[in-house]
């Protein structure tokens, strides 16, 4: 399949889920099923490598939001395969240090594919002309400013590979290497998925690879800037994504096709 490189998308209003293509998801799963047998003694690496490989796992692209740990997959994927389309989405709601990061690392990776996606500048007009929809509505934003543009970017891709593992939150404690996007008729790659705290410490110093510089500054887990908040010591390091209200992710990722919400194991 051909990618689609259109880089602007409209906003189609806030889904309580995943769009419902109308995708036979018992196929897919008996797919996912397979890659997870088949690659279930392999490390990140492997997994990673195979995968870009598989015709089975189809044509894939890695979604990054260069925040606190992305540099470990962005330096994995750049090992094996730089031509990888790599999609960036910028909700301009990003801090400027995450915009600088993300300049830096795709020019020092050098990705030969690097797609910045956005919503459209109408959308944004009509959907939230004064940048303050996140203060009534954090799962509208998300949706306007993440989840459509991104779904929009990956049509015409057959999975996409993320940098989740199952130490950042309850909802991914069960994490494989490979998961059906429900009613998508896409797969995700989540090659860390078995990686703890410790293997991404070593592996950066190892590769002396740059840290976000929000990091330092008490950021374990970095989104937008008006809904992101540093992190006290003895917190979940995602204890300053969304503080206070019920949510855990932004609508990219779903659990059992909906929005994950606090309390809601996958």
């Amino acid at each position: 399949m051909q990618p689609d490189r259109k880089s602007d998308v409209l906003f189609g209003g806030v889904p309580d889920a995943v769009p419902d293509t109308g995708t036979d998801d018992a196929e897919l799963r008996a797919r996912v099923s397979e890659l997870n047998e088949r690659y279930k003694h392999h490390g990140a690496t492997s997994v990673l490598e195979q995968a870009l490989q598989d015709p089975q796992a189809g044509e894939l692209a890695l979604v990054s939001s260069f925040g606190a740990e992305s540099v470990v997959l962005l330096h994995l994927v750049s090992i094996i395969d730089r031509s990888t389309p790599v999609i960036f989405i910028d909700t301009q709601m990003l801090f400027a240090e995450t915009l600088a990061y993300q300049s830096d690392l795709a020019e020092r990776l050098a990705f030969t594919d690097m797609r910045v996606i956005r919503a459209a500048e109408s959308e944004i007009a009509r959907n939230d002309p004064d940048g303050t929809l996140h203060q009534f509505s954090t799962d509208a934003c998300c949706a306007l400013r993440k989840t459509v543009p991104l779904e929009n970017a990956l049509k015409g891709f057959d999975g996409w590979i993320t940098g989740r593992k199952r130490f950042q939150a309850g909802t991914r404690a069960a994490l494989d290497f490979f998961e059906v996007e429900e009613g998508t008729g896409r797969i995700k790659v989540n090659p860390l998925a078995k990686w703890a705290p410790e293997d991404i410490k070593n592996y950066m110093e190892e590769n002396r690879l740059p840290r976000h510089p929000l990091v330092a500054k008490g950021y374990p887990s970095i989104g937008c800037a008006p809904c992101t908040s540093p992190v006290k010591e003895g917190e979940d390091p995602r204890a300053g994504r969304w503080r206070g209200q019920d949510k855990t992710e932004c609508g990219i990722h779903f659990v059992n096709g909906k929005m994950v919400r606090k309390g809601v194991n996958a």
